[in-house]
Protein backbone atom coordinates (compact mmCIF):
# COMPACT_ATOMS: atom_id res chain seq x y z
CA UNK A 1 0.00 0.00 0.00
CA UNK A 2 1.29 3.69 -0.85
CA UNK A 3 1.48 6.72 1.37
CA UNK A 4 -1.14 9.30 0.62
CA UNK A 5 -0.52 11.87 -2.00
CA UNK A 6 -1.44 15.28 -1.78
CA UNK A 7 -2.25 18.08 -4.07
CA UNK A 8 -2.29 21.91 -3.11
CA UNK A 9 -3.98 24.66 -4.92
CA UNK A 10 -4.28 28.07 -4.22
CA UNK A 11 -2.03 30.18 -1.46
CA UNK A 12 0.54 29.61 0.42
CA UNK A 13 -1.16 28.86 3.76
CA UNK A 14 -3.04 26.38 2.32
CA UNK A 15 0.62 24.70 1.08
CA UNK A 16 1.54 25.17 4.66
CA UNK A 17 -1.10 23.27 5.76
CA UNK A 18 -1.07 20.34 3.14
CA UNK A 19 2.33 19.88 5.26
CA UNK A 20 0.75 19.61 7.97
CA UNK A 21 -1.76 17.44 6.50
CA UNK A 22 1.12 15.16 5.19
CA UNK A 23 2.47 14.62 8.89
CA UNK A 24 -0.97 13.56 10.59
CA UNK A 25 -1.47 11.58 7.77
CA UNK A 26 1.55 9.50 7.73
CA UNK A 27 1.16 9.33 11.88
CA UNK A 28 -2.32 7.72 11.50
CA UNK A 29 -0.99 5.33 9.26
CA UNK A 30 -3.08 6.53 6.09
CA UNK A 31 -2.32 4.63 2.56
CA UNK A 32 -3.77 4.48 -0.44
CA UNK A 33 -5.33 8.07 -0.31
CA UNK A 34 -5.17 11.14 -2.68
CA UNK A 35 -6.00 14.18 -0.75
CA UNK A 36 -6.78 17.41 -3.05
CA UNK A 37 -6.48 20.52 -1.14
CA UNK A 38 -8.63 23.06 -2.79
CA UNK A 39 -8.79 26.97 -3.35
CA UNK A 40 -12.34 28.98 -3.19
CA UNK A 41 -11.10 32.34 -4.40
CA UNK A 42 -13.04 32.81 -7.76
CA UNK A 43 -15.19 30.38 -9.40
CA UNK A 44 -12.11 29.46 -12.08
CA UNK A 45 -10.27 28.37 -8.97
CA UNK A 46 -13.37 25.79 -7.95
CA UNK A 47 -13.57 24.63 -11.61
CA UNK A 48 -10.16 23.62 -11.34
CA UNK A 49 -10.23 21.91 -8.20
CA UNK A 50 -13.13 19.80 -10.40
CA UNK A 51 -11.02 19.38 -13.06
CA UNK A 52 -7.81 18.44 -10.98
CA UNK A 53 -9.84 15.55 -8.87
CA UNK A 54 -11.34 14.47 -12.33
CA UNK A 55 -8.02 13.75 -13.48
CA UNK A 56 -6.18 12.76 -10.17
CA UNK A 57 -9.52 9.72 -10.40
CA UNK A 58 -8.11 8.54 -13.88
CA UNK A 59 -4.61 8.47 -12.51
CA UNK A 60 -5.50 6.46 -9.18
CA UNK A 61 -8.21 4.83 -10.24
CA UNK A 62 -8.17 2.19 -6.99
CA UNK A 63 -7.33 5.34 -3.96
CA UNK A 64 -10.10 6.95 -2.04
CA UNK A 65 -10.22 10.66 -2.82
CA UNK A 66 -10.50 13.26 -0.22
CA UNK A 67 -11.34 16.66 -1.09
CA UNK A 68 -10.69 19.68 1.53
CA UNK A 69 -9.61 23.54 1.99
CA UNK A 70 -11.53 26.39 1.08
CA UNK A 71 -13.82 25.04 -1.71
CA UNK A 72 -14.82 22.38 0.15
CA UNK A 73 -15.76 24.14 2.94
CA UNK A 74 -17.73 26.45 0.91
CA UNK A 75 -19.78 24.26 -1.41
CA UNK A 76 -19.16 20.67 0.12
CA UNK A 77 -21.81 19.44 -1.87
CA UNK A 78 -20.40 20.68 -5.36
CA UNK A 79 -17.88 17.86 -4.43
CA UNK A 80 -19.79 15.57 -2.83
CA UNK A 81 -22.06 15.12 -5.63
CA UNK A 82 -18.63 14.43 -7.82
CA UNK A 83 -18.82 10.42 -8.17
CA UNK A 84 -14.56 10.91 -7.99
CA UNK A 85 -15.33 11.88 -4.23
CA UNK A 86 -15.16 9.52 -1.32
CA UNK A 87 -14.92 11.99 1.11
CA UNK A 88 -15.09 16.18 1.52
CA UNK A 89 -13.67 17.48 5.25
CA UNK A 90 -13.95 21.22 6.42
CA UNK A 91 -10.73 23.73 6.90
CA UNK A 92 -11.07 23.14 10.66
CA UNK A 93 -11.64 19.16 10.68
CA UNK A 94 -8.25 18.72 7.90
CA UNK A 95 -5.87 20.36 10.77
CA UNK A 96 -7.67 17.84 13.32
CA UNK A 97 -5.32 14.40 14.27
CA UNK A 98 -8.26 13.02 15.05
CA UNK A 99 -9.70 13.34 11.75
CA UNK A 100 -6.76 11.45 10.05
CA UNK A 101 -7.19 8.77 12.42
CA UNK A 102 -10.98 8.03 12.64
CA UNK A 103 -9.97 7.35 8.73
CA UNK A 104 -9.41 3.76 9.05
CA UNK A 105 -9.89 1.81 5.70
CA UNK A 106 -13.31 1.08 5.90
CA UNK A 107 -14.17 4.24 7.99
CA UNK A 108 -14.83 6.36 4.51
CA UNK A 109 -17.56 3.81 3.39
CA UNK A 110 -19.35 3.85 6.44
CA UNK A 111 -19.49 7.60 7.71
CA UNK A 112 -21.45 10.66 5.63
CA UNK A 113 -19.26 11.85 3.08
CA UNK A 114 -19.40 15.39 4.41
CA UNK A 115 -17.23 16.25 6.94
CA UNK A 116 -17.57 20.15 7.19
CA UNK A 117 -18.45 22.08 10.70
CA UNK A 118 -19.48 25.50 10.86
CA UNK A 119 -16.32 27.30 10.38
CA UNK A 120 -17.62 30.47 11.98
CA UNK A 121 -18.07 28.76 15.12
CA UNK A 122 -14.02 28.19 15.20
CA UNK A 123 -12.28 30.65 18.13
CA UNK A 124 -8.95 28.93 18.07
CA UNK A 125 -6.22 28.75 15.12
CA UNK A 126 -4.80 24.97 14.40
CA UNK A 127 -2.72 23.73 16.89
CA UNK A 128 -0.55 21.74 14.79
CA UNK A 129 2.66 23.61 13.57
CA UNK A 130 5.64 22.53 11.44
CA UNK A 131 9.08 23.12 11.61
CA UNK A 132 10.49 23.62 8.00
CA UNK A 133 7.70 24.18 5.09
CA UNK A 134 9.32 26.42 2.16
CA UNK A 135 13.04 25.81 0.66
CA UNK A 136 15.86 24.54 2.20
CA UNK A 137 16.65 28.58 2.63
CA UNK A 138 13.23 29.93 3.59
CA UNK A 139 10.45 28.84 6.31
CA UNK A 140 6.88 29.82 6.59
CA UNK A 141 5.32 30.56 9.76
CA UNK A 142 1.59 30.35 9.95
CA UNK A 143 0.67 33.13 12.59
CA UNK A 144 -3.00 33.91 11.62
CA UNK A 145 -6.08 32.19 10.13
CA UNK A 146 -9.67 33.71 9.23
CA UNK A 147 -10.76 37.37 8.26
CA UNK A 148 -13.55 39.35 10.00
CA UNK A 149 -13.51 41.79 6.61
CA UNK A 150 -16.61 41.04 4.19
CA UNK A 151 -15.22 42.64 1.37
CA UNK A 152 -17.77 42.61 -1.22
CA UNK A 153 -15.87 40.04 -4.12
CA UNK A 154 -14.57 37.71 -1.68
CA UNK A 155 -15.59 34.44 -0.49
CA UNK A 156 -12.40 33.83 1.52
CA UNK A 157 -14.19 34.45 4.96
CA UNK A 158 -16.54 31.55 4.56
CA UNK A 159 -14.19 29.59 3.77
CA UNK A 160 -11.67 30.47 6.84
CA UNK A 161 -13.75 31.73 9.33
CA UNK A 162 -13.22 35.23 11.15
CA UNK A 163 -9.70 36.02 12.66
CA UNK A 164 -7.87 34.17 14.79
CA UNK A 165 -4.01 34.14 15.89
CA UNK A 166 -1.34 32.20 16.87
CA UNK A 167 0.09 33.66 20.61
CA UNK A 168 3.32 35.58 20.46
CA UNK A 169 5.36 32.80 22.35
CA UNK A 170 4.18 30.21 20.05
CA UNK A 171 5.81 31.74 17.39
CA UNK A 172 8.76 32.86 18.81
CA UNK A 173 9.38 29.42 19.93
CA UNK A 174 8.73 28.32 16.52
CA UNK A 175 11.01 30.40 14.78
CA UNK A 176 13.95 29.50 17.10
CA UNK A 177 13.30 25.83 16.27
CA UNK A 178 13.73 26.80 12.62
CA UNK A 179 16.78 28.98 13.39
CA UNK A 180 18.86 26.43 15.18
CA UNK A 181 17.62 23.89 11.98
CA UNK A 182 19.40 26.54 9.88
CA UNK A 183 16.87 28.38 8.14
CA UNK A 184 18.62 31.82 7.25
CA UNK A 185 15.04 33.60 6.69
CA UNK A 186 11.04 32.74 7.73
CA UNK A 187 8.43 34.75 6.37
CA UNK A 188 5.24 35.66 8.50
CA UNK A 189 1.74 34.16 6.39
CA UNK A 190 -1.95 34.62 7.15
CA UNK A 191 -5.21 34.89 5.62
CA UNK A 192 -5.37 39.04 7.10
CA UNK A 193 -2.18 39.06 8.41
CA UNK A 194 -2.60 42.66 9.91
CA UNK A 195 -5.03 41.48 12.04
CA UNK A 196 -3.16 39.93 14.13
CA UNK A 197 -3.45 39.79 17.85
CA UNK A 198 -7.05 41.77 17.62
CA UNK A 199 -8.28 38.24 19.45
CA UNK A 200 -5.41 38.03 21.94
CA UNK A 201 -4.72 39.34 25.52
CA UNK A 202 -3.99 43.29 25.54
CA UNK A 203 -4.71 43.10 21.94
CA UNK A 204 -0.80 43.21 20.67
CA UNK A 205 -0.28 44.92 16.82
CA UNK A 206 1.49 42.57 14.03
CA UNK A 207 4.29 45.50 14.75
CA UNK A 208 4.68 44.07 18.49
CA UNK A 209 5.20 40.46 17.13
CA UNK A 210 7.87 41.43 14.29
CA UNK A 211 9.68 43.16 17.16
CA UNK A 212 9.40 40.62 19.67
CA UNK A 213 10.85 38.22 16.98
CA UNK A 214 13.86 40.07 16.15
CA UNK A 215 14.40 40.55 19.70
CA UNK A 216 14.29 37.30 20.91
CA UNK A 217 15.58 35.29 17.93
CA UNK A 218 19.01 37.72 17.01
CA UNK A 219 20.56 34.71 15.10
CA UNK A 220 17.77 34.69 12.41
CA UNK A 221 19.05 36.97 9.76
CA UNK A 222 16.19 37.73 7.85
CA UNK A 223 12.43 38.19 8.40
CA UNK A 224 9.76 38.71 6.08
CA UNK A 225 5.94 39.67 5.91
CA UNK A 226 3.94 38.20 3.46
CA UNK A 227 0.41 40.32 2.48
CA UNK A 228 -0.67 42.83 3.94
CA UNK A 229 -3.70 46.02 4.12
CA UNK A 230 -1.57 48.69 4.80
CA UNK A 231 -4.34 51.02 6.08
CA UNK A 232 -3.83 48.40 9.23
CA UNK A 233 -0.43 48.71 9.66
CA UNK A 234 0.27 49.87 13.59
CA UNK A 235 3.15 52.47 14.03
CA UNK A 236 5.50 49.78 15.80
CA UNK A 237 5.61 47.70 11.97
CA UNK A 238 6.84 51.23 10.95
CA UNK A 239 9.35 51.54 13.17
CA UNK A 240 10.25 47.90 12.66
CA UNK A 241 10.15 49.27 8.87
CA UNK A 242 12.68 52.27 9.97
CA UNK A 243 15.13 50.39 11.77
CA UNK A 244 15.52 46.96 11.53
CA UNK A 245 17.59 46.18 8.83
CA UNK A 246 16.57 42.10 9.43
CA UNK A 247 12.95 43.09 8.43
CA UNK A 248 12.66 42.77 4.69
CA UNK A 249 12.32 45.98 2.66
CA UNK A 250 9.57 44.18 0.63
CA UNK A 251 5.52 44.65 1.14
CA UNK A 252 3.36 42.78 -0.72
CA UNK A 253 -0.25 45.34 -0.20
CA UNK A 254 -3.85 44.33 -0.70
CA UNK A 255 -4.83 47.34 -2.86
CA UNK A 256 -7.27 45.76 -4.88
CA UNK A 257 -8.03 48.64 -6.81
CA UNK A 258 -7.11 52.40 -7.98
CA UNK A 259 -10.61 54.16 -7.89
CA UNK A 260 -12.33 55.07 -4.51
CA UNK A 261 -15.61 54.88 -6.18
CA UNK A 262 -15.04 51.02 -6.46
CA UNK A 263 -12.70 50.58 -3.40
CA UNK A 264 -16.24 51.70 -1.57
CA UNK A 265 -18.27 49.37 -3.51
CA UNK A 266 -15.42 46.57 -2.87
CA UNK A 267 -15.98 47.96 1.03
CA UNK A 268 -12.88 48.25 1.41
CA UNK A 269 -11.37 50.19 4.03
CA UNK A 270 -8.67 52.67 2.45
CA UNK A 271 -9.18 54.97 -0.14
CA UNK A 272 -6.37 55.13 -3.60
CA UNK A 273 -4.90 58.55 -1.23
CA UNK A 274 -4.33 56.18 1.96
CA UNK A 275 -2.21 53.67 -0.55
CA UNK A 276 -0.20 56.39 -1.86
CA UNK A 277 0.66 58.06 1.35
CA UNK A 278 1.70 54.65 2.84
CA UNK A 279 4.32 54.06 0.04
CA UNK A 280 5.42 57.50 0.14
CA UNK A 281 5.66 57.31 4.25
CA UNK A 282 7.10 53.39 3.68
CA UNK A 283 9.92 54.48 1.31
CA UNK A 284 11.03 57.50 3.27
CA UNK A 285 11.67 55.24 6.40
CA UNK A 286 13.50 52.57 3.96
CA UNK A 287 14.19 54.15 0.87
CA UNK A 288 14.95 50.90 -0.69
CA UNK A 289 11.87 49.63 -0.16
CA UNK A 290 9.52 47.72 -3.22
CA UNK A 291 6.01 46.91 -3.10
CA UNK A 292 3.53 43.94 -4.84
CA UNK A 293 0.35 44.17 -4.58
CA UNK A 294 -3.14 42.78 -5.83
CA UNK A 295 -4.86 44.76 -8.05
CA UNK A 296 -8.57 43.48 -9.41
CA UNK A 297 -9.48 44.56 -13.04
CA UNK A 298 -13.08 44.74 -14.24
CA UNK A 299 -14.97 44.67 -10.98
CA UNK A 300 -19.07 45.37 -11.69
CA UNK A 301 -19.45 48.84 -12.59
CA UNK A 302 -15.91 49.65 -13.32
CA UNK A 303 -15.36 52.13 -15.86
CA UNK A 304 -12.64 53.05 -18.16
CA UNK A 305 -12.27 56.30 -16.29
CA UNK A 306 -12.10 53.68 -12.86
CA UNK A 307 -9.42 51.72 -14.36
CA UNK A 308 -7.13 54.54 -15.31
CA UNK A 309 -6.83 54.96 -12.36
CA UNK A 310 -6.21 51.95 -10.89
CA UNK A 311 -3.56 52.18 -13.98
CA UNK A 312 -1.85 55.91 -12.34
CA UNK A 313 -2.01 53.70 -8.85
CA UNK A 314 1.29 51.06 -10.13
CA UNK A 315 2.93 54.59 -10.72
CA UNK A 316 1.73 56.74 -7.94
CA UNK A 317 2.87 54.07 -5.70
CA UNK A 318 5.67 52.74 -7.63
CA UNK A 319 4.18 49.35 -7.19
CA UNK A 320 6.79 46.25 -8.85
CA UNK A 321 5.33 42.81 -8.37
CA UNK A 322 1.70 42.97 -9.56
CA UNK A 323 -1.06 40.13 -8.87
CA UNK A 324 -3.65 40.49 -11.51
CA UNK A 325 -6.93 39.19 -10.81
CA UNK A 326 -9.46 39.76 -13.70
CA UNK A 327 -12.89 39.64 -11.85
CA UNK A 328 -14.60 36.63 -11.39
CA UNK A 329 -18.28 36.51 -10.28
CA UNK A 330 -18.36 34.38 -7.53
CA UNK A 331 -21.79 33.54 -6.03
CA UNK A 332 -22.41 34.13 -2.76
CA UNK A 333 -20.81 37.14 -2.84
CA UNK A 334 -22.54 40.86 -2.69
CA UNK A 335 -20.69 41.93 -5.65
CA UNK A 336 -22.26 38.72 -7.75
CA UNK A 337 -25.37 40.57 -6.98
CA UNK A 338 -24.31 43.55 -8.84
CA UNK A 339 -26.58 44.37 -11.71
CA UNK A 340 -23.65 46.21 -13.99
CA UNK A 341 -21.12 43.23 -14.52
CA UNK A 342 -18.43 43.85 -16.36
CA UNK A 343 -17.69 42.20 -20.39
CA UNK A 344 -15.96 39.08 -19.72
CA UNK A 345 -13.19 40.27 -23.00
CA UNK A 346 -13.28 44.24 -21.64
CA UNK A 347 -11.69 42.00 -18.29
CA UNK A 348 -9.36 40.06 -19.89
CA UNK A 349 -8.06 43.40 -21.96
CA UNK A 350 -7.76 45.41 -18.64
CA UNK A 351 -6.02 42.39 -16.57
CA UNK A 352 -3.67 42.49 -19.66
CA UNK A 353 -3.20 45.63 -19.70
CA UNK A 354 -2.39 45.79 -15.88
CA UNK A 355 0.01 43.10 -16.73
CA UNK A 356 2.09 45.17 -19.45
CA UNK A 357 2.53 47.81 -17.11
CA UNK A 358 3.53 44.97 -14.19
CA UNK A 359 6.10 43.77 -16.68
CA UNK A 360 7.41 47.62 -17.28
CA UNK A 361 7.64 47.82 -13.47
CA UNK A 362 9.83 45.12 -12.99
CA UNK A 363 12.10 46.17 -15.91
CA UNK A 364 12.56 49.29 -14.34
CA UNK A 365 13.21 48.12 -10.78
CA UNK A 366 15.93 45.26 -13.06
CA UNK A 367 17.55 48.25 -14.16
CA UNK A 368 18.04 49.91 -11.11
CA UNK A 369 19.66 47.37 -9.27
CA UNK A 370 22.48 46.88 -11.73
CA UNK A 371 25.59 47.85 -10.45
CA UNK A 372 24.66 47.36 -6.72
CA UNK A 373 25.89 44.97 -4.52
CA UNK A 374 22.72 43.04 -2.67
CA UNK A 375 22.47 40.28 0.01
CA UNK A 376 21.06 37.18 -1.49
CA UNK A 377 19.76 34.47 -0.46
CA UNK A 378 20.59 31.34 -2.11
CA UNK A 379 16.90 28.76 -3.06
CA UNK A 380 18.58 26.75 -5.41
CA UNK A 381 22.29 26.46 -6.73
CA UNK A 382 21.99 28.99 -9.74
CA UNK A 383 18.84 30.97 -7.66
CA UNK A 384 18.71 33.44 -5.13
CA UNK A 385 16.47 36.53 -4.14
CA UNK A 386 17.96 39.75 -2.92
CA UNK A 387 16.43 41.39 -0.02
CA UNK A 388 13.34 42.70 -2.40
CA UNK A 389 12.56 39.56 -3.29
CA UNK A 390 14.10 40.08 -6.88
CA UNK A 391 15.80 36.54 -8.24
CA UNK A 392 19.44 36.55 -9.46
CA UNK A 393 20.57 33.96 -11.90
CA UNK A 394 24.30 32.74 -11.30
CA UNK A 395 26.19 31.02 -14.11
CA UNK A 396 28.67 29.20 -11.23
CA UNK A 397 26.74 26.87 -8.54
CA UNK A 398 26.31 28.16 -5.09
CA UNK A 399 25.26 26.35 -1.83
CA UNK A 400 21.66 26.37 -1.41
CA UNK A 401 20.10 28.07 1.65
CA UNK A 402 23.48 30.17 1.64
CA UNK A 403 23.35 33.86 2.40
CA UNK A 404 25.95 35.79 0.19
CA UNK A 405 26.86 39.20 -1.23
CA UNK A 406 26.58 39.68 -5.38
CA UNK A 407 27.57 42.13 -7.02
CA UNK A 408 24.03 42.50 -10.09
CA UNK A 409 26.13 42.54 -13.43
CA UNK A 410 22.88 42.46 -15.86
CA UNK A 411 19.61 41.37 -16.63
CA UNK A 412 18.35 38.30 -17.95
CA UNK A 413 14.67 37.93 -18.91
CA UNK A 414 12.62 39.11 -15.32
CA UNK A 415 15.94 37.53 -13.19
CA UNK A 416 19.14 39.54 -12.60
CA UNK A 417 22.28 38.29 -13.36
CA UNK A 418 25.00 38.46 -10.88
Amino acid sequence: MSAPKFTTLGCRLNAYETEAMKELSQEAGLENTVVVNTCAVTAEAVRKARQEIRKLRRENPDARIIVTGCAAQTEPETFAKMEEVDKVIGNTEKMQPDTWKNMSADFIGETEKVQVDDIMSVTETAGHLIDGFGTRSRAYVQVQNGCDHRCTFCIIPYGRGNSRSVPAGVVVDQIKRLVDKGYNEVVLTGVDLTSWGADLPAEPKLGDLVMRILKLVPDLPRLRISSIDSIEVDENLMQAIASEPRLMPHLHLSLQHGDDLILKRMARRHLRDDAIRFCEEARKLRPEMTFGADIIAGFPTETDAHFENSLRLVSECDLTWLHVFPYSKREGTPAAKIPSQVDGKLIKQRAARLREIGDEQVQRHLAQQVGQTHNVLMENPHMGRTEQFTEVSFDTAQTEGALLQASITGIKGSQLTA
